[in-house]
């Protein structure tokens, strides 16, 4: 990351909606380097001390980096602000409603269940958004996986799949094609991206079933007893389901303004934590730190990431992105460590740009040529899965875990396995389709 941003040139032009461009030096992309090494790094050298200290850390890098925005454009700044409050709001509200949610099952966690999850996750997430299914599914994941003791990977694999890759049928699956529908990309057109979603999802399934089905071999058979809750009546049982209404008051805010969207979304989630019952969430194990602590990290990542992203903006034009496998790539490599929706924006203009130059004047949507934006949509949605900051539940459903007693990877641990797993589909994917 820091050695694209060194190739760029010394200043970057952002052009302001109210004035004339605004300029940004190299230097100012050192605060999100920083912290994107700090989330990295400390909790490998001192994971107590940053359990304790990330929030401090996060704001003594966001501080220096919102007044030279402010410096520069306080316009920008604002926007950044809006958008992160819009951020937070859906991720909260989320949150807090799946949390009221609890799934019984009486099944245990064997390969095929498991795949079952990640399969049924994998479509929630087009419909309900990747951070709903994800906090609605993953509890009942832990649930259901309690007995055994090698466990990592099927959580890793349900970021993959639920967390991500699933949210690539429409726009309310993830922030990046919503977007892409504000600017006037139609509703139902990311249901062509099906080919994308079958491949990549059937691919991860068959890889996940082969390592859940070794790795079950090796469990004791008296674990199989243990930590399992018993649950008379139906195999699958659904309580709290009055957050299903919630959930819904969620997804129809999307169709409504802004302002009025959050304002539905905060309704939602008061309704929900006064119409359920507290031993619901108790049963869930809900508490409110894995939200707090990816709203104060994200506040930092939002702030510093502002300068990045006009850099890229100005320069995107000049990296000699003009195949559809450069869009593909190119935004998905960004997307995994910035933030997927301002990411998927900026190659939309730099697509439309290209465009434009080439003089391609047939199949465009919204003056982009239709197989870049297949590229830049699936790349967004796609690698955000590559690092646990490359998009919003990630970072959450690894809180949730922990906060359940599984010793999750570290941020390069995870990266280990997204490489040697989703690194090869992306290079399947670029050949088959790109």
């Amino acid at each position: 990351m820091g050695s694209l941003l060194l190739v760029l040139m010394p200043q970057a032009v952002f052009a302001s909606q109210a004035q004339g461009p605004v300029e940004f030096p190299v230097w100012s992309a050192l605060f999100f380097i920083l912290l994107l090494m700090a989330i990295a790094l400390c909790p490998l050298i001192n994971a107590e001390w940053w359990g304790k200290k990330y929030g401090a850390v996060s704001l003594a890098l966001a501080i220096p980096a919102a007044i030279l925005v402010i410096y520069y454009d306080w316009r920008l700044l604002f926007h950044v602000v809006q958008e992160y409050l819009s951020f937070i709001i859906l991720l909260g509200s989320l949150f807090v409603i799946s949390g009221g949610i609890v799934i019984r099952t009486r099944a245990r966690g064997t390969p095929q269940l498991n795949c079952l999850f990640l399969l049924i996750g994998a479509i929630f997430a087009s419909f309900i958004g990747t951070t709903g299914a994800s906090m609605v599914l993953i509890r009942p994941l832990i649930r259901a996986n309690k007995w055994r003791k090698r466990v990592i990977h099927i959580y890793i694999f349900f970021i993959f799949v639920v967390s991500n890759i699933g949210g690539v049928l429409s726009p309310l699956g993830d922030p990046p094609l919503f977007l892409g529908f504000l600017r006037g990309v139609p509703f139902f057109w990311t249901f062509k991206l099906f080919p994308f979603w079958l491949f990549a999802v059937l691919i991860l399934l068959i890889v996940f079933f082969l390592i859940d089905r070794h790795l079950v071999r090796k469990e004791k058979r008296e674990d199989l007893l243990k930590d399992f809750d018993h649950v008379s009546g139906r195999r699958v049982h659904i309580r709290g389901s009055v957050n299903l209404l919630f959930l819904l008051m969620v997804i129809g805010a999307f169709f409504t303004p802004p302002i009025f969207r959050e304002a539905v979304m905060l309704a939602a989630s008061g309704l929900s934590i006064y119409f359920t019952q507290v031993p619901l969430r108790e049963e869930n194990s809900f508490t409110y730190n894995p939200i707090i602590e990816v709203a104060i990290l994200f506040a930092g990542i939002f702030v510093t990431m502002a300068p990045v992203l006009t850099l890229l903006e100005a320069n995107g034009s000049r990296l000699g992105i003009t195949l559809p496998w450069h869009f593909f790539w190119a935004s998905g490599t960004l997307s995994s460590f910035l933030d997927n929706a301002p990411t998927y924006m900026v190659f939309f203009a730099t697509a439309q740009s290209v465009a434009l130059a080439k003089g391609i004047a047939g199949n465009l949507i919204m003056g982009v040529p239709e197989i870049y934006l297949r590229a830049i949509s699936v790349g967004s949605v796609f690698m955000g899965a590559n690092s646990y900051i490359g998009n919003g539940p990630n970072f959450m459903v690894k809180a949730i875990c922990e906060e359940n007693e599984i010793s999750m990877p570290s941020f390069f641990g995870y990266m280990a396995w997204s490489v040697g797993i989703l690194v090869p589909l992306f290079i399947l994917i670029t050949f088959v389709f790109f």
